[in-house]
C-alpha cells in the first residue's frame, strides 16, 4: 500500500492551466506537509523560466536538457519561505507524451538532487522516523493522465512506489497555527586559526552551537507543558462543517535551558581569538499544523525547525547580500553593523496558511512582489505584506589578519603566567597542608 496524498483541490486547476501552455514540458514543486498517515499538498509552484530556455526551445523536444542546478536552488529559494511544518514534499512534470517515456527517470533524479541541496543547509536532523518518501507527479499535456510515485530519499537505490493522488477542497481551511517570539542574543568567537576568517562559517558554526540550545528547550503551548504524544487539540473544541479559513492559533514560550544537567561535567577553554560576532534581536517563528489529530510531539519539532531555519536563513541572505554588493574578496578592518532582514508573512488564498519572506530596511515592496511572484508564482498585494518584528542586528568586531609576534609573545607570556599562578596555588596548599599536620604531630606530642 502506497502513500495518499491529499491535494488542495485549487491545485488540480493550477496545473491544467500549466498543461496548457507546455513546449514542451515544465516542472514544478510540491510544498505540504508530511504525517505519518498522510501527507498534504498545499500549493503546486512551477520552476521559473530561464532566458536561454527560449532558444534551446528550438531544439528537438528532450528531458536531457533539464536544468538541475535551476531547479535545485529554486527549491532553496522556495525553502527559505516556508514557515515551520511545511517543506518540498516533491516535484512535478508536465510533458508531452513523447517524453512520457523518460519522465520518471527525470523525476527521481530531481527529488534526490532537491533533497541534497535542502539537507545541507539544515542546522537539524531528520527523527528516525520522520518520513523520508517524496512524491513524483508526473502529468501528460495530451491525456491528462496522472502518475503519482514515491521515492525513499534516505535510499539512493529506492525504486519507486505506487501513490495516490486525491483532491480535496479547503484543505487547509482549519489548520492549526502556533507562534512565538525568541530573544536572540548570541556571541560567536573568531578563532584567530580560522583561516581567512570566514565570517560565514564561524556564523554557521556558532549557530549550530546554538540550535543545540533550542533542541533542548521546554517549551510552553499556551501556558502548560504538555505531554508529547498527546493530542496538540485535547480538549478544545473543533470546528466542523467550516470551509472558510479558521485558524486555531497557540502561543509558545520557549524556555531555554541555562546550565547542564548535574551528571554533565563543564569544562572552560581558553582560545586566542581575532574578533566575535555578536546576533542581538527578537524572531517571530510560526509553523502549521494539519487538523488530523495532530500531537504535541509534531507541532513542537514543527516549531523549533522554524526558529533554527529562520535565523540560518536570514543569516545566509545577508551574507549573499554582502558578496553581491561589497565582493567575497572584503577585509574587515574595523567594527561593522548590520541588519540581519525582517520577516514578513504573507497569506495563501482560501487557506489559514502563511507564506513568508524576508525584507531589508532598502528594499522596496515591489521587490517582494516579484519575488513572490518567480519564487511561488504568486501575486501579492502591498497590503496583505505583515511585517512581523523589530530590526535584529549582526555586530561584527574588528578581525585582525593575524597576531603579530609582539601580541603572540604576549599572549603566549600571560598563559605561562596564568599556569604558574595556577601551580603556585597548588604550591602554597600544598605546603599550608604539611605544615598543618607537622603543627598538629608538635601539638599532640607536647
Amino acid at each position: 500500500m502506497g502513500r495518499t496524498y491529499l491535494v488542495e483541490e485549487g491545485i488540480g486547476q493550477y496545473l491544467a492551466e500549466l498543461s496548457t501552455k507546455v513546449k514542451p514540458y515544465v516542472t514544478g514543486l510540491l510544498i505540504g506537509q508530511c504525517s505519518p498517515q498522510r501527507d498534504y499538498v498545499i500549493r503546486a509552484v512551477r520552476t521559473p523560466p530561464k532566458e536561454q530556455q527560449q532558444e534551446e526551445s528550438l531544439g528537438p523536444p528532450k528531458l536531457a536538457s533539464l536544468d538541475e542546478e535551476w531547479i535545485t536552488t529554486h527549491a532553496s529559494q522556495v525553502s527559505r519561505m516556508l514557515p515551520g511544518g511545511l517543506l518540498v514534499l516533491g516535484v512535478f512534470m508536465i510533458a508531452t507524451p513523447e517524453l512520457a517515456k523518460d519522465g520518471q527517470t527525470a523525476l527521481r533524479k530531481l527529488i534526490f538532487s532537491v533533497e541534497k541541496s535542502l539537507s545541507k543547509r539544515r542546522l537539524w536532523k531528520p527523527a528516525e522516523e520522520e518520513v523520508s518518501d517524496r512524491a513524483a507527479l508526473q502529468i501528460c499535456s495530451a491525456t491528462k493522465k496522472v502518475v503519482c510515485r514515491t521515492y525513499d530519499v534516505q535510499d539512493p537505490k529506492s525504486s519507486a512506489k505506487p501513490a495516490d493522488w486525491k483532491y480535496q477542497s479547503a484543505l487547509t481551511a482549519s489548520w492549526v497555527a502556533l507562534g512565538c517570539t525568541v530573544n536572540v542574543n548570541i556571541h560567536i568567537p573568531l578563532l584567530a586559526t580560522s583561516p581567512n576568517h570566514d565570517l560565514e562559517k564561524n556564523t554557521k558554526n556558532g549557530l549550530n552551537r546554538w540550535s543545540k540550545q533550542i533542541e533542548d528547550s521546554v517549551f510552553l503551548i499556551n501556558g502548560q507543558v504538555k505531554d508529547e504524544d498527546t493530542e496538540l487539540l485535547e480538549g478544545q473544541k473543533k470546528f466542523r462543517g467550516n470551509t472558510q479559513p479558521s485558524t486555531q492559533f497557540s502561543d509558545v514560550k520557549v524556555l531555554t535551558q541555562l546550565c547542564q544537567g548535574a551528571s554533565a561535567r563543564s569544562t572552560a577553554t581558553v582560545q586566542v581569538c581575532s574578533g566575535s560576532i555578536n546576533l542581538r534581536g527578537a524572531v517571530k517563528c510560526r509553523a502549521y499544523l494539519h487538523s488530523n489529530k495532530p500531537k504535541v510531539k509534531e507541532a513542537v519539532q514543527a516549531l523549533k525547525r522554524d526558529i533554527i531555519n529562520t535565523l540560518s536563513d536570514r543569516c545566509e541572505i545577508l551574507f549573499e547580500d554582502l558578496i553581491l554588493n561589497e565582493g567575497p574578496q572584503k577585509k574587515n578592518s574595523g567594527r561593522e553593523y548590520h541588519v540581519l532582514p525582517q520577516r514578513l508573512f504573507v497569506p495563501v488564498a482560501g487557506s489559514s496558511v502563511m507564506l513568508s519572506d524576508y525584507k531589508f530596511g532598502d528594499e522596496a515592496v515591489g521587490e517582494i512582489q516579484e519575488r513572490f511572484v518567480e519564487m511561488l508564482d504568486q501575486p501579492v498585494q502591498a497590503e496583505d505584506m505583515h511585517i512581523a518584528e523589530d530590526i535584529s542586528t549582526v555586530d561584527i568586531c574588528p578581525v585582525t589578519d593575524s597576531p603579530s609576534d609582539t601580541q603572540q609573545a604576549q599572549l603566549t607570556k600571560a598563559t605561562l603566567l596564568l599556569k604558574l599562578q595556577q601551580n603556585m596555588g597548588l604550591v602554597v596548599a600544598a605546603a599550608v597542608a604539611v605544615l598543618a599536620s607537622i603543627f598538629s604531630f608538635n601539638y599532640f606530642s607536647d
